[in-house]
């Protein structure tokens, strides 16, 4: 592959941490890639992952990785597809030697991994106590800061390419630069083509969460139907030297790609779509244009770029509270009465113990818990009660479950089901860093 190619053929092999492996497996096997990208990072998934990594200097990265692995390294090894991820998550280099690790397994000597790192800025933040975007600085958070990584751009991940890796591994990078740098390695873009990078992030931003695209997100029976759901295909990208795309899935898998299901991911999480800023350019999709050319074919021109701010964004994670809930059921003639008596019996046993809660939630599934009371009021034949209170201990964050799991005997009639738990709330905060804060490091190795 070069410069000279006329198509590039990215997939996206997953949409967040958890996604479904058989869809990669499929892109791997009939797509006729040549990347592979699975993006698995979401806003509070790092600083789970940071908490990991502090219990175990081994850990830190995406749990499904070597499951991932075991699943498309054999198939892309055969077919020549590379893989870009950010399962690294808070830990690139060792789930690079996890990869190594799977390849010599599987017979797959010679593989080339290579780990991105340099998006951890917790210990620049410190020297500089920054104010995030939640009011506070980091020196306020205290000991309850858990990470820092900064959002970095499609850069390194090139350099890892053009010296020949397979596999490249990064930590927190901007979703749509996993999908740009592919295109800037294999096309040759200037960093400074602020058109053809523009493009790239609209690339990017509409695979990066891959069955949305493909009508998973999309779907609303009777009024936006998609078959098959079941076996939903995962997107791949046709992306032409000039950044222009086509939107498609491997024939045959489940899900639709149209101009409607690509338009809704055009506008999905976007804030400015005239300015929407990532490391690399402001990305500019307010004159893309969106066409239907076949079935499950859909070509999107139009997206423009303008030169970055020279910021990235950094998340910080920090242990902010604790959680604790319970749940019961009730059915049968006046389900819903019971329900609320079980809810008032709780509301006042936290009132009399002097439970100590920061906030509280008390709804009735079904009835009242997305709504309020705004909702239709039609007398639901059975009920589930949810009261949920945030603390500042686990232990605190214990008697709310206890108390709800009381009511299977001191409760109202007909209760079953009951449920609790008890966690911590890992929340996230963010700030803005100047590009210079972030020194990325690119180390490849071969499985040997």
């Amino acid at each position: 592959m070069g410069s000279t190619m006329k198509t590039l053929r990215i997939g996206a092999g997953a949409g967040y941490s958890g996604d479904r492996i058989e869809p990669a497996v499929e892109l791997a096997e009939r797509g006729g890639l040549d990347y592979l990208v699975f993006e698995c990072l979401a806003e509070r998934t790092i600083a789970l992952a940071q908490q990991a990594r502090l219990r175990d200097p081994d850990a830190g990265f995406d749990p499904l990785l070597a499951a991932r692995m075991r699943a498309v390294l054999p198939i892309c090894a055969r077919n020549r597809v590379k893989i870009v991820t950010n399962m690294g998550a808070a830990n690139p280099a060792a789930a690079a030697r996890a990869t190594r690790d799977i390849a010599r397994e599987m017979g797959l000597r010679g593989l080339k991994v290579a780990a991105v790192t340099g998006d951890d800025v917790l210990d620049w933040l410190r020297a500089r106590d920054v104010g995030l975007d939640n009011g506070r600085t980091l020196a306020a958070l205290g000991d309850s800061v858990i990470s820092a990584n900064a959002y970095i751009g499609a850069a390194p991940i090139v350099e890892a390419l053009r010296r020949g890796a397979d596999v490249v591994i990064t930590g927190r990078a901007a979703d749509p630069a996993l999908f740009m740098a592919p295109l800037i390695a294999e096309f040759g873009w200037a960093m400074d083509d602020w058109g053809r990078l523009g493009r790239g992030a609209l690339v990017g931003h509409l695979l990066e969460c891959a069955g949305q695209i493909t009508g998973g997100y999309f779907a609303d029976p009777g009024f936006k139907d998609v078959a098959d759901l079941a076996r939903l295909g995962f997107p791949i990208g046709e992306v032409t030297p000039d950044g222009d795309l086509v939107v498609t899935k491997v024939e045959g898998s489940g899900g639709a790609v149209t101009a409607r299901t690509v338009k809704e991911q055009l506008l999905y999480e976007i804030h400015d779509p005239a300015a929407y800023l990532q490391p690399d350019v402001a990305a500019d999709f307010s004159r893309a244009r969106v066409e239907e050319i076949g079935r499950d074919r859909v070509r999107v021109t139009g997206g423009a770029g303008a030169p970055k701010s020279g910021l990235l964004k950094a998340s910080v994670g920090y242990l902010d509270s604790y959680i604790g809930e319970g749940q019961i059921s009730y059915a049968g003639p006046n389900a819903r009465a019971r329900a609320q008596l079980a809810l008032d019996i709780v509301r006042e046993r936290l009132a009399l113990t002097g439970a100590p809660v920061r906030e509280t939630r008390f709804e009735l599934i079904g009835v009242n818990a997305l709504h309020g009371e705004s909702g239709p009021r039609a007398e639901p034949y059975e009920a589930r009660l949810r009261v949920v209170a945030r603390t500042d201990s686990l232990a605190q964050a214990r008697r709310i479950g206890d108390e709800v799991e009381t009511l299977y005997t001191n409760g109202p009639a007909g209760g079953g089901g009951a449920w609790k738990s008890a966690r911590e709330v890992v929340a996230v905060a963010s700030a803005l860093i100047p590009v210079a804060a972030v020194r990325a490091v690119v180390a490849i190795e071969e499985a040997a």
